[in-house]
């Protein structure tokens, strides 16, 4: 069970709890019957709540500390992972971990933002923000990835890039742009997936793709409910209405266009059960990579092109 509870997820809470103290009882009383019943209506809870969340209340999930992370997914998923480290040019950010791994059959470059568990594992990892150093080895890995004709997989979850005074002087938003240029010229498939915050350039910066897909409950915005709700209303009071005016939710992302495909995850949320979670998202991923695997390079440059190219055009 999460020791991490959401508002919205107490009723289901107080329902469970009631189901673990009759549970105590049963060998004295014939209450199976009953039992069931209120596990069935645990389900049925659970179901109208998590298939009718607000676009705030999958912030909420986006951001659980349990979610699995990246280095959760490599180890779930992937076999013979090499971990690579450094830019080249200033030192190792320790927010982005890359490396070659084989998913079954298929050998690739995978690339993700990492956040910490704790205190200790977040100041490590930077709160998953990338400094410069971070996007210059995320592009390093990706030319050679390039080099071996290897596809990428990026995983984005991320607050934000790292605001920084010494990020600025380092080069911040040069380091975004130029992985900004460089992945929509790329000749081996990208695919990038969002497995929870997608903020800004932060998550730009490691998310153009050829397939771009978003875990169900995951977000990606040009900018954070409370930051929205700051700039508006100079308030963080109304981040409930800036992330309903944002429609920054996967549904929303993919009647736009912006996203190809929504990754299911368990009831209530990826961190209820990482390695179905783990499952789910290997099995689509090997369905992506299988439609690149005799692709024309050409083909789909153009495509990557024209994808990104429509995307901001809207009829009133």
């Amino acid at each position: 069970m999460a020791k991490y509870i959401l508002d919205f997820e107490k009723p289901i809470l107080e329902l469970e709890n009631k189901v673990a103290e009759m549970k105590k009882l049963e060998d004295n009383l014939d209450i199976r019957d009953e039992i069931s019943n209120l596990e069935e209506k645990v389900i049925q809870l659970k179901k109208s709540i998590y298939d009718n969340l607000t676009r705030w209340q999958r912030v909420q999930l986006a951001r659980h500390p349990e979610r699995p992370y990246t280095l959760d997914y490599i180890f779930m998923m992937t076999d013979d992972f090499v971990e690579l480290h450094g830019d080249r040019q200033f030192g190792d950010d320790k927010a982005v971990i890359g490396g070659f791994c084989t998913i079954d059959e298929h050998k690739i470059m995978l690339i993700g933002q990492q956040k910490g568990r704790d205190t200790k594992q977040n100041v490590y990892r930077n709160f998953g923000m990338m400094n410069p150093e971070g996007y210059r080895k995320a592009l390093r890995l990706m030319k050679l990835a390039e080099k071996y004709n290897k596809p990428i997989v990026t995983f984005i979850d991320t607050p934000g890039a790292y605001p920084g005074l010494e990020a600025e002087q380092r080069g911040q938003a040069e380091a975004i742009a130029r992985n900004l240029m460089e992945m929509s010229r790329l000749k081996v498939p990208i695919i990038v997936v969002i497995i929870g915050e997608g903020d800004s350039g932060g998550a730009l910066g490691m998310g153009v793709g050829d397939r771009i897909l978003m875990l169900q409950n995951t977000w990606y915005s040009v900018i954070s409910p409370e930051s929205c709700s700051s700039i508006l209303w100079r308030s963080w009071e109304y981040k409930e209405q800036a992330a309903e005016a944002l429609k920054l939710s996967a549904p929303d992302l993919l009647e736009q266009g912006i996203i190809d495909r929504i990754v299911p995850e368990p009831l209530g949320g990826a961190h209820k059960d990482h390695k179905l979670m783990a499952a789910i998202l290997k099995t689509v991923l090997k369905e992506e990579l299988a439609l690149f695997v005799k692709a024309d390079p050409k083909k789909f440059l153009e495509k990557r092109i024209k994808k990104f190219g429509k995307m901001g055009m809207f009829i009133e």
